[in-house]
């Protein structure tokens, strides 16, 4: 029997036929594949960063095994920054352009600590990077919360859908002469199609998110250069009810004008407190100008203030908040001196632990996560 070779011209319709199957396939693959949305982002072990780094002194191991708990916990991956003592810090370290006394030494400690993280930043050219000090807790829902965060930035800082100019928010990038000194607030429900950021989910021209803190207020109606424009999210069920809600800020307007369970994204206004913000890397290097290089007048969180209000010498920046902040305070059971290593609190003891109006605190619940439960522990119950 004679075999026989297919023609020549067989190989080359099957070869041809494959290049071609290649060649559709990389060309009209699914977009979800060629252009994944930055959005997933936030599920990730950085929360859509590139770096979270927890700013701490190396001698509160207490505070280290508990932020590497909760991070752990909730699928995050941190790096420490350490922290340093004020006294330690020399006069000649210290930016003065005016005649002053010098800070107290807990307050020189948290800035330089602070900048410590933030130089990192612009050292390793990290693209974003979220700062947290090492006494906070946050919500086991902290990644639903974050991406609901990311929609209501992109709404007030990304152009409308189909154009590079225009925006939702009328005083946004800034308030003209003839802008509103009130705008209509935007519904979480409902909120316009923007164009998609490509730096971050979190938009693309933000120099800070300030997402944990003390309290905030909406920007001032006279206020010239920020704009007014805020998301209003209701029946936001991580929420707690008003009764838990507290402020440094008086008036608490979220509290005193929406309903139970809102919560509202806008741009900074007299912010207290550094427990948690993000900087992208402009922003990174404009702090270390504008805060690390200029007269040091007052604390960290203050001169956050200045930065992103464009106070006391400052230019104003880029900065978007919420209310209530997604990061919080954690008060460990035990002694009050133990609680800052900025201020004294007494001599007194603490007899439970809690965390600041976090509904599902990751802190507190350790032991159920840890176990693999599913009975989730609400600090604030509605009454």
């Amino acid at each position: 029997m004679v075999l026989r070779h297919p023609p020549i011209r067989i190989y080359a319709v099957v070869i041809i036929s494959v290049v071609l199957l290649i060649y559709l396939h990389s060309k009209f693959a699914p977009a979800k594949v060629k252009h994944r949305s930055l959005f997933d982002d936030i599920s990730n072990s950085t929360l859509g960063f590139q770096e979270i780094l927890v700013v701490g002194l190396p001698s509160r191991t207490d505070r280290r095994d508990g932020m590497l708990l909760q991070a752990a916990l909730s699928d995050m991956r941190i790096s420490f920054v350490d922290g340093v003592y004020g006294k330690d810090i020399p006069d000649s370290a210290i930016p003065t352009t005016s005649e002053h006394e010098r800070m107290n030494d807990a307050s020189l400690g948290s800035w330089r600590a602070h900048m410590n993280a933030i130089q990192e930043v612009v050292r390793r050219n990290l693209t974003t990077a979220l700062i947290l000090e090492d006494d906070t807790d946050w919500d086991i829902r902290l990644k639903h919360q974050l991406k609901e965060f990311s929609l209501s930035a992109q709404a007030l800082t990304q152009p409308l859908l189909g154009s590079s100019e225009l925006y939702v928010d009328p005083t946004y990038p800034k308030p003209s002469a003839d802008s509103p000194k009130v705008v209509p607030d935007l519904s979480f429900a409902q909120l316009p199609s923007t164009e998609l950021p490509k730096i971050s989910p979190y938009g693309d021209s933000w120099d800070l998110l300030w997402i944990g803190h003390c309290g905030m207020h909406f920007p001032f109606e006279d206020n010239p250069v920020i704009p007014k424009g805020r998301v209003i999210h209701q029946d936001d069920v991580s929420v707690a009810q008003k009764q838990y809600l507290w402020t440094l800020n008086i008036p608490f307007t979220l509290k005193e004008k929406y309903p139970e369970h809102t919560r509202a994204v806008h741009h900074v206004q007299e912010g207290v407190c550094s427990l948690g913000y993000a900087i992208s890397q402009r922003g990174a290097q404009k702090l270390l100008h504008e805060i690390g290089l200029k007269d040091l007048t007052d604390g960290f969180d203050i001169l956050l203030r200045f930065f992103c209000e464009g106070a006391k010498g400052r230019k104003r920046h880029e900065c978007l908040t919420v209310q209530p902040a997604l990061f919080h305070h954690h008060r460990a059971a035990g002694p009050l001196s133990a609680a800052s290593d900025i201020g004294y609190h007494g001599p007194g003891f603490r007899d439970r632990s809690s965390t600041d109006m976090v509904r599902w605190s990751v802190r507190l619940n350790a032991d159920t996560l840890l176990e693999g439960g599913s009975e989730i522990v609400d600090q604030y119950p509605d009454a």
